[in-house]
């Protein structure tokens, strides 16, 4: 039994490292755009792009929440970011690709 906990708690560490470098990530990726990429693509501002993010970092940095409530509202915002936002931002700072 002592394995199972054992294993469990790798996985759990596995886990919380691949979400806290995906939004360390994100974070950058907003860091680095134009302000206009966003308002072009009719997504939130970048202002706010940056604070959901920062929060979220915090929020996966918070060693008792791991993989808690928040720590998944955090991954969530995360995948939004990475899966909806920046594509978007990318394509129109890099224009058409043919």
């Amino acid at each position: 039994m002592q394995q199972v906990y054992g294993l469990t708690a790798w996985i759990m560490a596995a886990l919380w490292l691949l979400a806290i470098s995906a939004t360390v990530f994100a974070l950058v990726h907003a860091v680095r755009q134009r302000s206009d990429a966003f308002t072009a693509v009719d997504k939130l501002t970048k202002p706010i792009w940056l604070g959901i993010l920062g929060v979220a970092v915090l929020l996966l940095m918070l060693p008792p929440l791991r993989l808690g409530l928040l720590s998944f509202v955090a991954i969530i915002a995360t995948g939004i970011y990475l899966a909806d936002v920046r594509p978007k931002v990318d394509e129109v700072q890099r224009g058409p690709r043919w």
